[in-house]
C-alpha cells in the first residue's frame, strides 16, 4: 500500500475497512456531510513498525521518514477516511478492557452526541511476531450493522 511500509498493520486496516464499505456503499467515497466517523481500536498498534525502529535506533541506522508517518494509528484512519470521503472524527483507542466494547462504547458516545451520523469501527491486532493477526470492521449506526 503506498505511503505504508514494512508492517501488515496499515494494508490490513484498509482492507477490512473498504470491505465493510463496499458492502454497503460499493466503490465509494460517500456522499459529503454524511458524517461517517472512524474508530479504530487496537491496545498494540503497529507492533510491526515499532520493533522495526527500535532495532534500527539501537544499532544506529538512518530511520525511513514513512516511519514517521506511520508511527499513528490516527495516520492509516485518515487514510481510509480520505479516501472514502468520510467526515466525521478519527478517533483511535487502545483499550484497557474488552476492545469491541470499547470500541463501540465510543461510537454510541460519537452518535448520541450528534458528532456522527455512524460510525466506522475498526478492530485490529497484529500477531504476537508482528505478522497480519486479526481484524474486523462494523458499521455502526443509521440503523446499520455491516
Amino acid at each position: 500500500m503506498p505511503g505504508f511500509v514494512h508492517s501488515a498493520f496499515a494494508p490490513l486496516v484498509v482492507a477490512v475497512a473498504e470491505r465493510c464499505l463496499a458492502r454497503r456503499y460499493g466503490t465509494g467515497p460517500l456522499p459529503p456531510g454524511n458524517g461517517t466517523a472512524v474508530v479504530l481500536v487496537s491496545a498494540g498498534g503497529d507492533t510491526a513498525s515499532a520493533a522495526h525502529v527500535r532495532a534500527a535506533v539501537d544499532a544506529g541506522d538512518r530511520i525511513g521518514p514513512l516511519f514517521f508517518f506511520q508511527s499513528v494509528p490516527n495516520s492509516v484512519a485518515g487514510h481510509v477516511a480520505a479516501r472514502w470521503g468520510l467526515d466525521g472524527p478519527v478517533v483511535c483507542l487502545s483499550p484497557t478492557g474488552d476492545p469491541r466494547a470499547e470500541g463501540e462504547a465510543e461510537a454510541d458516545l460519537l452518535l448520541h452526541d450528534g458528532d456522527a451520523a455512524q460510525a466506522l469501527l475498526i478492530l485490529i491486532e497484529l500477531a504476537p511476531d508482528g505478522t497480519p493477526g486479526e481484524a474486523t470492521a462494523v458499521l455502526l449506526g443509521e440503523g446499520t450493522r455491516q
